[in-house]
């Protein structure tokens, strides 16, 4: 993933989806070559001059400061996610080459988090790296997200629900609400390819799914990204049915890079019956880790 290419069409694509009408500018006459707004509109805006901010749209953001970023980020729009995102990509080009290095993969978690995950026996809970590798988990993670497992057993890679979405066909039946799940898989894995541009691993799997799934290509080429703390997704089971379940992801703040990941349900809630019969399903199985 070249990264000033990554640049320029982050930009312009925040651009595209605004019309003048949208940012209070007078409606130009005339026809307009572009979607969107222009180059020039955005500069207005912004506070910059035109031939500047064609430069940074061109994917060169060495330099540019704190208040032009923020300048920018108004004037197109950009949503929280969005403007970090922007500064993730413009901090990138100030790290040393030297540092522009492909990382380890990710170690163990300590055996302190382990503990923490085992003791969460009525909650599915993994930890997850940059690009959503699961480096670590509980029984009752690793049944709910059984077929993901599979997926890595087979294959020989770390378990990945990103890959599993993509690249499974039973994916879809997986996750019934699939439209939404892929949507927020790419936007999530923009957001990291932003912080970790040189991340060889994360850029492997990014060019592993696009190759393989038509619809990660074209999700992937409209730019957009999200943050991912909390909210509802639904996983059909192939044991238990449909679950709805609330989710939570919390940093680890000893561990670099690490977030968990923790489902629940309310009490009383067919949810939390499904997630009770299939704790006591991993039980009987004994449901070994990947």
């Amino acid at each position: 993933m070249d990264h000033r290419d990554e640049v320029r069409a982050f930009l312009a694509s925040r651009r595209a989806r605004l019309t003048p009408a949208d940012v209070g500018l007078p409606p130009s006459t005339g026809h307009r070559r572009v979607a969107g707004l222009r180059r020039d509109e955005v500069a207005v805006l912004a506070g910059v001059s035109s031939e500047y901010y064609a430069r940074l749209e061109r994917g060169n953001l060495a330099g540019v400061s704190e208040a032009v970023l923020g300048a920018i980020a108004g004037a197109l729009r950009l949503d929280e996610a969005e403007q970090q995102h922007l500064r993730n990509l413009a901090g990138a080009f100030s790290t040393p080459v030297r540092q522009r290095r492909a990382p380890a993969a990710a170690p163990p978690v300590r055996a302190s988090v382990q503990r923490v995950l085992d003791a969460m026996t009525s909650a599915p809970a993994h930890v997850q790296d940059t690009r959503g590798d699961i480096v670590a988990s509980n029984a009752l993670s690793r049944a709910l997200l059984a077929p993901v497992h599979e997926l890595a057993r087979a294959t020989g890679a770390a378990p990945n629900t990103a890959r599993f979405a993509f690249l499974d066909p039973g994916g879809r039946h997986f996750f019934p609400d699939y439209e939404q799940v892929t949507r927020d898989s790419v936007a999530a894995l923009h957001a990291a390819a932003g912080r970790n541009p040189y991340d060889r691993r994360l850029t492997d799997l990014i060019g592993e799914l696009s190759t393989r799934s038509e619809v990660f290509r074209t999700l992937w080429a409209a730019r957009d990204v999200r943050q991912h703390r909390a909210g509802v997704k639904r996983i059909h089971h192939p044991e238990v049915g449909v679950l709805t379940l609330d989710y939570d992801v919390m940093d680890l703040v000893q561990e670099t890079g690490l977030r968990l990941v923790a489902y629940s349900a309310a009490p009383g809630t067919p949810a939390a019956d499904g997630l009770a019969l299939l704790a006591r399903l991993a039980a009987d199985q004994q449901v070994t880790p990947v």
